[in-house]
């Protein structure tokens, strides 16, 4: 749509609006601004060393001191606006003898259902088999969260989905899929993201993206034109004062309180240049591109989390995604193996061995640098005035990681933090053990081996290191219907998501108990637990 054809209509109707009977009669009164809800995922893979990740207190009010022994120290400047979910298991986990879920492979399958909720296929039941098709190549039946949601709130029904470090993406690491068997690998290069975003501020012709950015300006300036000839006219007073009302309502009422923020001075000001943007592209991707300075206060991580801040601050899309590499060598951490060998504590994709000295350190820095470039976004949106809050205020920022420990691989006592209550939808400043309320959840077993460097057996298979399968179960499902009903999706009267649904979501994917994984399908599509963690609400 051009903006003439866009203007003349639009601005026609507003225009009329104030002299239709239907109008004309009702008293005029300006109404709140709502400031536009976004999902900001940060993911990573491996899991953690959940022993200090986690905060003693699994339920309760959350305070810095709480936060100050862990991982997550860095956060704690925002503890106020902190959400910890605890308690809840992804879907399909791998485990040797088929216990919780298929046996294809401990990456493919739990990476290709987190998002989904659905199992992947073609099937094995042979966790030990290194069948192509089903150990590398399966993919889930189903569509991922940030496809469902964007159907129906994003431009051209689209996720902003990035690759951080502009890495390609291996078919075991796979985690968006716009429809069944379908994945979807984003953006990659930092050129090409910014390419994407410099429409929303830049007079390019027009495009799909310039129409965004025109919409997201205030109705009143793009028809003041047309009004101030209007008002010029003879006319009574009781019209000029209808007219005046309208421009008043106009004004309040459509107006987008992020579109003011939506300028090339934001995109420097967070360190968008192009000198940046073309140190990362020069980079080759052998080297460290994550933590390589690309201005003196701006790493390659932190370059594609203020691309994510600038797409939120331009209302570019309210589903945006940051996916970290799997397989990846942290040489500026001084990290001298890459993380998927490291997380089996053994230095190589063996189940079992002996322990890499000083490995559960090195993996802490590994947790350490994940932690501190989610404080970094978090800052930047925090940073941006909108409405009565922040961006961040209005933002669901969460980090999910694809596993528990990263050893044991287990999905259940997941690691998730989110910053930010979308706009008062969630509740902010706790940890919420949503499966049984209690405030001493463990915090799993990470450092049950390989502690001060000590040459420990270390067995993956047995997955002591994780949590105790019969803990933390509460359905990841459920907490995915939370996001989507705070951004305001909606589903048709079976629970799940629909374009032109006016229901609460209540129903993602298709299993939601793990067990039911096992098999690949062959088990009825069940949502035992339907509905959302209502103690996560603000008003619960």
């Amino acid at each position: 749509m051009s903006r003439r054809i866009f203007l003349r209509g639009l601005g026609g109707a507003c225009v009329a609006a104030p002299f239709l009977g239907s109008i004309a009669d009702r008293a005029v009164s300006a109404q709140p601004i709502t400031p536009p809800r976004r999902l900001i995922v940060m993911y990573t893979h491996y899991g953690c060393i959940t022993t200090r990740f986690f905060p003693r207190k699994s339920h309760g009010p959350l305070t810095a001191a709480d936060l100050e022994p862990t991982t997550l120290k860095h956060l704690a400047p925002h503890v106020d606006k902190l959400l910890m979910p605890r308690g809840i298991r992804a879907m399909n986990e791998w485990t040797a003898t088929l216990a919780r879920g298929q046996g294809n492979d401990r990456h493919t399958q739990v990476n290709a259902s987190f998002f989904t909720c659905h199992p992947v296929t073609p099937n094995s039941d042979d966790p030990f088999s290194f069948d192509q098709a089903t150990k590398f190549n399966a993919k889930p039946t189903g569509p991922s969260l940030d496809h469902v949601i964007a159907r129906q709130l994003s431009p051209d029904g689209e996720p902003l989905f990035m690759r951080v470090g502009g890495f390609s993406v291996s078919s075991d690491s796979l985690i968006s899929f716009s429809a069944p068997m379908t994945p979807y690998r984003g953006l990659g290069a930092a050129a090409e993201i910014l390419a994407k975003l410099t429409g929303l501020f830049t007079d390019a012709p027009p495009s799909p993206d310039t129409y965004r950015a025109i919409r997201g300006k205030s109705i009143i300036d793009l028809v003041r034109d047309d009004l101030d000839t209007l008002a010029r006219f003879d006319m009574s007073q009781a019209d000029r004062n209808k007219l005046e009302a309208w421009k008043a309502l106009l004004h309040e009422t459509v107006a987008t309180v992020a579109s003011g923020q939506c300028t090339t001075s934001l995109a420097t000001t967070l360190g968008i240049t192009q000198e940046n943007i073309d140190l990362m592209s020069h980079q080759p991707l052998g080297e460290d591109v994550l933590t390589r300075r690309v201005s003196d206060s701006l790493d390659g991580a932190d370059l594609y989390s203020n691309l994510a801040v600038l797409a939120a601050a331009c209302n570019a899309n309210p589903v945006i995604f940051l996916k970290y590499p799997a397989n990846y060598a942290f040489r500026g951490l001084g990290v001298t193996f890459e993380s998927a060998s490291l997380s089996y504590r053994v230095g190589s994709a063996n189940m079992q061995g002996t322990c890499v000295p000083g490995v559960i350190d090195m993996l802490l820095k590994i947790d350490d640098f994940h932690t501190r470039k989610l404080a970094h976004l978090v800052e930047q949106l925090n940073r941006i005035d909108e409405g009565d809050g922040t961006l961040l205020d209005n933002s669901a920022v969460v980090w999910f990681q694809d596993a528990s420990d990263g050893c044991a691989r287990n999905l259940n006592n997941l690691p998730i933090v989110q910053v930010g209550s979308a706009g008062g939808y969630f509740k902010t400043g706790w940890a919420v053990n949503v499966e049984d309320g209690s405030p001493d959840l463990t915090t799993g077993n990470s450092e049950i081996a390989c502690v001060d460097g000590a040459p420990d057996e270390v067995d993956a298979i047995n997955q002591a290191t994780g949590t105790d399968p019969s803990l933390a179960n509460a359905p990841i499902n459920k907490y995915f219907c939370n996001l989507m009903n705070a951004l305001g999706v909606k589903a048709g009267a079976d629970g799940f998501a629909a374009p032109g649904g006016s229901e609460p979501v209540t129903h993602f994917g298709m299993y939601d108990r793990t067990e039911d994984f096992i098999g690949g399908g062959t088990n009825p599509p069940t949502i035992h637990d339907p509905g959302e963690f209502a103690a996560l609400r603000a008003t619960s």
